[in-house]
């Protein structure tokens, strides 16, 4: 069975596991991913997808991650807290992401995929739909969501020959944690752009070509909350300096629930896929939080079965054509 559809993959972090297990069984069920958009980790997921890795291909790349290579340090953020605090004041950011485009160019580099030109479609169905992926980014400069490649434009630059890996490094820039990406635009102008979360972390609206009878189906993984999750005693024990009181405004401000460009008229709910972010282990419910780079593998695999179990019930209760019926007027 050749299914196709179109996928938007929200931002959550070291979450992003559980965006592969949901997908993979997307696959299993014989869907195709045409069109994808994604924040943050979400784009990673979509980027590799869109080069054509199979599900199974990314799941096998994440377990041999190690998140603590992300965190990547310099010459200040070895002096403990303070070198840390001049690490924000002067870089804008505590680490730097160059590990982590390395990582994800040399992925790309196995498909032979490597800029936005590379991943072309051919005969659209829409102008807007030229690039197979499109990942979202925040310029704090014009205080404004970028979407990515096509706004790039906007700053002189063909997207046709714009790295993948520099456009989703964009995206997952989580302010203050990593250091922002700087981008000239046509008069020499500099622009700090950072996690596209900030401003739309779960871009579903991007793929609506406004058509009454839609080709197939666009699909959005979401992450959500199954379980009450309370601090532990060892969490609330931490001790809470300027760099954890930092980390933990930027972390609640990324995990917390985004409205803004979910429309219940459009019938967004009703497809999106909720994927738990609380795994149960040993008898307790853990939430694990974008920021969480001490992940260890129990928790991953947990979190990619979570992914597996939400796709699955979705999938089994999933009617294209009575979603038609209610959610696009052509149909009424």
């Amino acid at each position: 069975m050749n299914l196709k559809c179109n996928a938007t993959f929200e931002g959550g972090g070291v979450r992003g596991i559980g965006h592969v297990g949901a997908a993979c069984a997307f696959e299993k069920a014989g869907y195709q991913f045409i069109n994808l958009t994604g924040s943050s980790a979400g784009a990673i997921v979509a980027s590799l997808l869109s080069v054509g890795y199979t599900c199974d291909e990314i799941k096998e790349e994440m377990e041999k991650l190690d998140y603590l290579k992300f965190k990547q340090k310099d010459l200040l953020d070895h002096f403990g807290t303070t070198g840390k605090v001049l690490s924000i004041v002067f870089e804008f950011g505590i680490y730097s992401a160059d590990y982590f485009e390395k990582w994800l160019n040399n992925l790309l580099l196995r498909k032979g995929k490597v800029t936005f030109g590379d991943i072309k479609i051919d005969n659209p169905v829409s102008q807007k739909f030229i690039y197979k992926l499109q990942v979202t980014a925040s310029d704090l400069t014009e205080k404004k969501l970028l979407v990515l490649p096509g706004d790039l434009r906007n700053f002189g630059i063909d997207p046709d020959t714009y790295s993948i890996a520099k456009a989703v490094r964009m995206s997952m820039s989580i302010p203050i944690f990593y250091e922002p990406f700087r981008l000239k635009d046509k008069e020499g102008i500099e622009h700090f752009i950072v996690d596209g979360g900030l401003l739309s972390n779960y871009p579903i609206w991007i793929l609506d070509d406004g058509t009454m009878n839609p080709q197939y189906p666009t699909f959005g993984f979401k992450f959500v909350g199954d379980c009450e999750d309370k601090p532990t005693t060892c969490e609330l024990s931490k001790k809470m300096d300027i760099v954890e009181y930092i980390k933990s405004i930027i972390s609640t401000s990324l995990d917390s629930y985004d409205k803004q460009h979910i429309s219940g008229l459009k019938g967004d709910f009703q497809r999106t896929i909720p994927i738990p972010t609380t795994v149960k282990m040993y008898g307790e419910c853990k939430n694990i939080s974008s920021t969480d780079f001490g992940i260890d593998k129990l928790e991953s695999a947990y979190l990619f079965d979570n992914g597996v179990i939400a796709a699955e019930k979705f999938l089994s209760n999933w009617d294209f054509q009575k979603w038609k019926k209610v959610y696009r007027s052509y149909y009424r």
